[in-house]
């Protein structure tokens, strides 16, 4: 009876004067269960396209998030679409079929009226930062506008979005088969991140308010240690001491993306963990001066440098050294990425300025809990690195990050979310008891400003490479 009664109310929703019908698609879900951080509960997900059901599916759900999680009124959420309590893959709006999708929103903290803030106001950074990543012809997440409703409350503009996860069509690296070679050598996904994902489970809502701890929980299960500071020093103090400790700066974590820490043999733990050292190792040793690089025996050196330049562009505080994606598939070299996690990007940072590379984050910023490791500075001495970067930089400039491909992508998704009325119907659920909320053309205007001036410095600098 439960089923019937929602099925019997989508015409309502469809035609809900918070929607436009046929602009964008509408996701709706519905659940008995308090919708928690640290676990999915079940619940029901309809989605809507034109006015028409398009998917219905019983999900599981949990909000999702870090920092994001913690300061933000408006949340984002993870859900698995399932038959029962088993993950069943699906096709999400013409997106390959997968079960796991994450619905993105915006940070917007309203809860203080007169010192409100939004991490992207413009709720642009992380379709357009994917958008013309794969149009350089790397993988980064699919993505489709949504606007969603929980449990019959509009909760605003979201952006429906594949979760980064090893798949054929996603991170298509297979896995480790077996201890010996070639089966060890891949495919494995790690990350240079927080640990916030490995939170306890099942405490009282309040305590993931503010378990700041969690996020840097490192121990021998969850992740290794470079064998290398910041500034490529060796490492003498112990790894995996508590959060926060006084050193905790100096170092670099990989964690465990893929296989899961618990899925990994031990030989494989040894075999990636060897490969990492031997790779830092080599880029510490080389002489950049000569024409032969060691390190290139590593590193897929193109992955490398579209990921330099989509962080870069996008003024990414975040990059190379959280929300940082490795990626190694078997007899292959690692890769950097897919990119990932751009909210505070695209000039909504104070930490580096728009006429420095983010890369030398560690000289602007004193001993933040993440710095980042030391393979940058190496990469930017290397002429063999900054030629690359130069010649994929001009090559871009005349094709997929031109301004006409920039600006175009901008100014079209701008057009088609306003248009929509979606922006409007977002900020008015997304705003303050007195009424503060986003002048969202401003900040659009505030990102065009920023990419000309961040394209112009770009231009410069690397021209003289």
């Amino acid at each position: 009876m439960k089923r019937l009664l929602l099925f019997l109310a989508l015409p309502f929703l469809a035609c809900n004067s918070d929607y436009t019908v046929g602009e964008l698609p509408i996701i709706e879900i519905n659940t008995t269960q308090v919708i928690r951080p640290d676990e999915k509960v079940r619940g029901e997900m309809v989605i809507l396209d034109g006015g028409k059901e398009v998917l219905s599916s019983t999900i599981g759900v949990e909000y999702r998030g870090s920092t994001s999680y913690r300061v933000s009124d408006k949340k984002s959420y993870s859900i698995e679409t399932r038959v029962g309590l088993e993950d069943r893959s699906q096709s999400l709006l013409g997106m390959p079929a997968e079960s796991d999708w994450i619905l993105m929103g915006h940070v917007f903290r309203a809860t203080d009226p007169d010192n409100f803030y939004a991490f992207d106001p413009t709720l642009m950074h992380h379709y357009i930062s994917y958008e013309l990543a794969r149009s350089m012809g790397q993988y980064a997440s699919r993505c489709r506008w949504v606007e969603l409703r929980i449990n019959g409350r509009y909760d605003g503009l979201y952006i429906l979005m594949e979760k980064l996860k090893a798949d054929p069509l996603r991170i298509d690296v297979g896995r480790p088969n077996g201890d010996s070679e070639p089966g060890i050598t891949g495919g494995y996904i790690l990350k240079i991140d927080k640990t916030s994902g490995d939170a306890p489970v099942g405490q009282p809502l309040e305590y993931y308010d503010n378990n700041w701890g969690d996020d840097a929980v490192y121990t021998s299960a969850n992740s290794f240690r470079s064998h290398y500071d910041i500034y490529g020093d060796s490492m003498t103090i112990e790894p995996f001491r508590p959060p926060y400790h006084d050193q905790q700066w100096l170092e670099t974590y990989f964690l465990y993306e893929h296989p899961g820490p618990a899925e990994m043999t031990y030989a494989q733990r040894q075999y990636i963990q060897g490969y990492i050292n031997d790779f830092e190792t080599a880029l510490l040793t080389d002489d950049l001066s000569g024409s032969s690089r060691t390190y290139l025996d590593y590193i897929d050196l193109e992955s490398f440098v579209d990921g330099f330049i989509m962080n870069e562009l996008g003024g990414n505080i975040d990059a190379y050294r959280i929300s940082t994606f490795l990626h190694k598939p078997r007899s292959g070299k690692l890769r950097f990425g897919p990119i990932w996690d751009f909210n505070i990007g695209y000039g909504r940072q104070g930490r580096v300025p728009w006429d420095d590379w983010i890369c030398n984050y560690n000289d602007h910023v004193n001993q933040d809990a993440w710095m980042l490791p030391f393979w940058w500075d190496r990469f930017l001495e290397d002429p063999i690195f900054t030629s690359a970067v130069k010649a994929r930089w001009t090559s871009l400039r005349s094709g997929e990050l031109s301004d006409a491909a920039i600006f175009g992508l901008i100014n079209d998704t701008e057009e088609r979310l306003v248009q929509a009325g979606a922006i409007d119907r977002n900020y008015n659920r997304w705003k303050t008891d007195n009424g503060n909320t986003v002048n969202h053309a401003g900040e659009v205007d505030f990102l065009r400003y920023y990419l000309e001036q961040r394209l112009a410095w770009m231009d410069s600098e690397i021209g003289a490479w």
